[in-house]
């Protein structure tokens, strides 16, 4: 087995990495999450296959694995081994309660050698469509758009949400990798997945709303205090929960990075004192704010960076989240809360974090926010006030290509209001572009996943001013990609008919270009060009 990867947007040169990831995965890394996507397939037919439907353990083991392999997520081998393990277990339990099943015989999945095992596990996704670059484009797709959908799958469940229709088409989807469909067929599932994927990110929304609230506008800080503290990252809202009810009154302040950011927006952790601000900016860049905030750091989910020997005996990880050498939170017991009993009492040792900024940025503007200011909104748009809405959600990255998405926000006119969701904000969240008429020029709607909330918001003032289609709103959309949860929103922004979408810094390159013409042509999905011809045409509504 060799290692080919090509699922985020910074593989190396475009064309996949080929010796070690540009994440920092080696080979035997990439290898062991190719088996444990194998795996999962094996489970989504099997589970696909029992009367009454997908078990619901079947749906979260395959969210679980699925998660692990998403890019940043899981460096530590055994960690993987332990995921491959727990999946094939639950695969050949429910392939105890079937009839004999030839084709999984044939697959490799039962009756075969490790090796041959292996060598299958290789395939999916990448070489196995009998050199037929155009079916090998579209799986990916599938495949891509099915790990987001994992990732936010995962996080409902943990707050006690799940949706068995999401369950079946993990079933069906994963199947299809491992079976011959047409061009036609395969673009049919990949909106599909594109369908799935505004049900999981609705139930998703509804998951954190029900639990913490709706987000509310919020002033959020960027300075320190003088206590020690705990820096949080990724995106796990229940993990904030246990840690800032286990740091209260302990002397110990918590503080968000990143994805984490949008926590500061719920009303039900607002009401913690020692919940103190945001620390630092985008994943890329926590080797050095992780080495200068001096306390304990603790990765709930993806984006991990390579870690640094100044910091590394003060990080932790938790859930699907996993880097070889670090202590590991184990999983909160039913009904329970994870123990962070070793991070508060190491934070007592250190010294408070240092200061890398002042000040306060501004968020919250998650849809029921911005619908209760929905006739603020329709009176400056009415008035002029507001000539153009323009869409920049998604990932940040480390290419200086990236840039390109400050240019944007500082070259948009004073009359246009960017909606933002996801760490692609930190392009352009702390410029001083103002506000139209008090209503902010950056609303922020939260994490990638609510991203939901932006279409939400696209859709009721479609509502409001009376239109037939979506494309009529003065709204253009000029989204970033890093990982396969942006191939997730991506796909659940084609499904809701969205169009004329520009995706950069460069166009998947999974993507052939026969797949391509076809986004191309029925979507109208473009990459992006210079900062001002791109602004000048999407003030022209093209």
């Amino acid at each position: 087995m060799a290692m080919y990867c090509d699922q985020c947007q910074e593989s190396i040169h475009g064309t996949g990495c080929t010796a070690r990831g540009v994440c920092g995965k080696d080979e035997m890394t990439a290898k062991l999450q190719d088996v444990l996507v194998y795996a999962a397939v094996g489970l989504g037919v099997a589970a696909g296959r029992q009367e009454g439907g997908v078990p619901p353990e079947a749906g979260r083991r395959i969210s679980e694995s699925l998660f692990v392999t998403v890019t940043n997520t899981n460096f530590d081998d055994v960690a993987i081994t332990e995921e491959i393990n727990k999946t094939l277990a639950m695969r050949d339990r429910l392939l105890a309660k079937l009839s004999p099943v030839p084709e999984l015989d044939v697959l490799g999945w039962t009756g075969s050698s490790r090796e041959e095992f292996l060598r299958k596990a290789e395939s999916v996704g990448l070489d196995s469509y009998d050199g037929n670059e155009d079916l090998r484009s579209l799986k990916s797709l599938v495949l891509y758009g099915l790990k987001g959908l994992a990732a936010y799958t995962d996080h409902a469940s943990v707050l006690g949400f799940e949706d068995e229709e999401i369950y079946a088409f993990y079933a069906r989807g994963l199947a299809a990798l491992v079976e011959e469909h047409s061009a036609d067929e395969l673009t049919a599932l990949v909106l599909e997945t594109g369908a799935t994927a505004v049900k999981a990110m609705a139930l998703l929304d509804r998951a954190n709303t029900s639990t913490y609230g709706n987000p509310e506008i919020t002033k959020v800080n960027i300075g320190v205090g003088t206590n020690p503290g705990i820096l949080i990252s990724g995106h796990d809202l229940r993990d904030m929960e246990d840690l800032l009810k286990q740091t209260e009154g302990t002397g110990v302040d918590v503080y968000t990075h990143c994805e984490m950011l949008p926590a500061h927006y719920y009303p039900a952790f607002q009401k913690y004192p020692h919940f103190v601000g945001n620390y630092g900016g985008s994943w890329w860049q926590q080797d050095r704010e992780f080495e200068s905030f001096n306390g304990p750091i603790l990765m709930t989910t993806n984006c991990i960076v390579p870690v640094r020997e100044s910091y590394r005996n003060r990080m932790f990880t938790t859930g699907m989240a996993g880097y070889p050498g670090l202590r590991h939170i184990p999983a909160r017991p039913e009904g329970g809360s994870k123990d962070f009993s070793a991070l508060v009492e190491l934070a007592r040792g250190c010294k408070p974090p240092v200061g890398i900024e002042t000040g306060e940025i501004v968020g919250g503007f998650a849809h029921n926010q911005v619908i209760a200011l929905a006739d603020k909104v329709v009176d400056a748009v009415k008035s002029g006030a507001i000539r153009r809405f323009v869409v920049m959600a998604g990932c940040d990255g480390r290419h200086a290509s990236r840039k390109y998405y400050t240019g944007v926000a500082e070259a948009l006119p004073d009359d246009t209001v960017i909606l933002t969701a996801g760490c692609a904000k930190y392009r352009y969240n702390k410029l001083q572009l103002d506000d139209i008429g008090g209503i902010p020029r950056v609303l922020d709607a939260g994490q990638c996943n609510d991203s939901y909330s932006l279409a939400v918001i696209a859709l009721k003032l479609k509502e409001v001013f009376g239109l037939d289609d979506i494309n009529d709103l003065p709204i253009s959309f000029d989204i970033a990609w890093y990982e396969q949860k942006a191939v997730t929103v991506l796909l659940a922004l084609l499904h809701l008919g969205v169009k004329g979408i520009r995706l950069g810094p460069t166009l998947p390159e999974f993507l052939t270009p026969n797949v391509a013409s076809v986004l191309v042509e029925k979507f109208g999905i473009k990459g992006i060009g210079t900062v001002e011809g791109d602004v000048e045409a999407m003030m022209a509504g093209a």
